[in-house]
C-alpha cells in the first residue's frame, strides 16, 4: 500500500512538471498604446529653418480671411486686433470688415494698446532681441529673409517696439497663442494685408481685462 502511493505520489509530480514545460513562464498582459494624437504639437519656441508645406499652410474655415460684419467707430482702413478671438479684423466701412486669423502671444506676453505701422517689409531678415535669445539661447543672431524664416513673407513693424505683424514658417500656431507678443498670420493672408493698408496705419490691440 505504502509503495503504491509513492508511486502515485511520483506520477503526480512528473505530470505536473511536464505541465509546466509545456505552458512556460506566465506571460505579463500587455501594456495598451493609447491612440496616437492625429494633430501635429505646437512649438511654443520659433523654429527657424522649418519650411511649412502647402498642406500646413491650410487653415480652418473659421480662420481664413473672410468678409464679416463688423461695427466700429474707426475709420476705414484700420487694423484691430482681438487676442481673445485670434482674428485680426481690417476695417471696410458700412460695417464691414476683412477677417483674418492670427497668431497671438501666449500667457504672460500679450499686451493692448495703439500703434501705427512703422514701416513693411517684404521677406525680411530675422534678428530675433536679447530678450528672446535669453529665453532660447539655441536661437541663431541673424537669419535672412526666405521660407523657413520665422517671420514668413512679409513684416509689419508697430511703432518702435520689437512687435510686429508677420507671416510665420509655423501656419499650424494661428488660431492658437503662442508667441512672444507679435501676431502671426500665414504667409498668404500677410502678404494680402500687406497689400492693403500702407505705413501709418492705425493698429488697435484689443485684451480682454482679467476680472
Amino acid at each position: 500500500m505504502r509503495n503504491q502511493a509513492k508511486r502515485l505520489l511520483a506520477l503526480v509530480s512528473s505530470s505536473l512538471a511536464i505541465l509546466a514545460l509545456a505552458v512556460g513562464p506566465t506571460a505579463a498582459a500587455p501594456t495598451p498604446t493609447p491612440p496616437a494624437d492625429v494633430r501635429a504639437p505646437l512649438a511654443i519656441g520659433d523654429q527657424p529653418g522649418l519650411v511649412p508645406t502647402k498642406q500646413d499652410s491650410l487653415l480652418p474655415p473659421e480662420f481664413q480671411p473672410q468678409p464679416v460684419y463688423f461695427r466700429t467707430n474707426e475709420k476705414p482702413g484700420t487694423i484691430i486686433i482681438n487676442t481673445d478671438e485670434r482674428f485680426l479684423y481690417l476695417v471696410q466701412g458700412d460695417s464691414r470688415a476683412i477677417r483674418y486669423g492670427v497668431g497671438v502671444g501666449r500667457d504672460g506676453f500679450q499686451w493692448s494698446g495703439l500703434l501705427k505701422i512703422s514701416r513693411k517689409q517684404e521677406w525680411p531678415d530675422w534678428r530675433p532681441p536679447p530678450e528672446m535669445i535669453q529665453r532660447q539661447p539655441y536661437l541663431p543672431r541673424f537669419m535672412a529673409g526666405g521660407e523657413g524664416n520665422p517671420l514668413g513673407a512679409r513684416a509689419l513693424y508697430l511703432g518702435d517696439t520689437v512687435y510686429r505683424i508677420h507671416g510665420t514658417n509655423q501656419p499650424q500656431t494661428i488660431g492658437h497663442a503662442l508667441s512672444s507678443g507679435c501676431f502671426r498670420m500665414v504667409n498668404d493672408d500677410v502678404i494680402d494685408l500687406y497689400a492693403r493698408v500702407p505705413v501709418g496705419t492705425k493698429v488697435i490691440v484689443q485684451q480682454r481685462a482679467k476680472l
